[in-house]
């Protein structure tokens, strides 16, 4: 088992920046890929960002060049750092952890709220 905390959301004018923190604790040692997924109401979830254990990441196309996700192995962390946040970015962010077994885990969510 795994479990996730995430932290850092909140409200941010359009145009500014926010950063999502989420802890891993458990079963760390089977931790593969980590990542976060949004979801904004009425809408699929959809992927906003993964990280492999060896540093290879993939960003979802409506956030290449605005976001960055990162990882910090030691301390079973993954950040996404949010830039020029759009209206449109509003959504809860869910942090998501694969296990090398194939096993996913989710965490509580944050909600990210973008508006003037």
């Amino acid at each position: 088992q795994v479990q996730l905390v995430e932290s850092g959301g909140g409200l941010v004018q359009p145009g500014g920046s926010l950063r999502l923190s989420c802890v891993a604790s458990g079963s760390v040692f089977s931790i593969g890929a980590m990542g976060w997924y949004r979801q904004a109401p009425g809408k699929q979830r959809e992927l906003v960002a993964t990280i492999t254990s060896g540093g290879f990441t993939r960003h979802g196309d409506s956030v290449k060049g605005r976001f960055t996700i990162s990882r910090d192995g030691a301390k079973n962390t993954v950040s996404l750092q949010m830039n020029s946040l759009k209206p449109e970015d509003a959504a809860v962010y869910y942090c998501n952890v694969e296990t090398v077994y194939g096993s996913r885990y989710w965490g509580q969510g944050t909600q990210v709220t973008v508006s003037s």
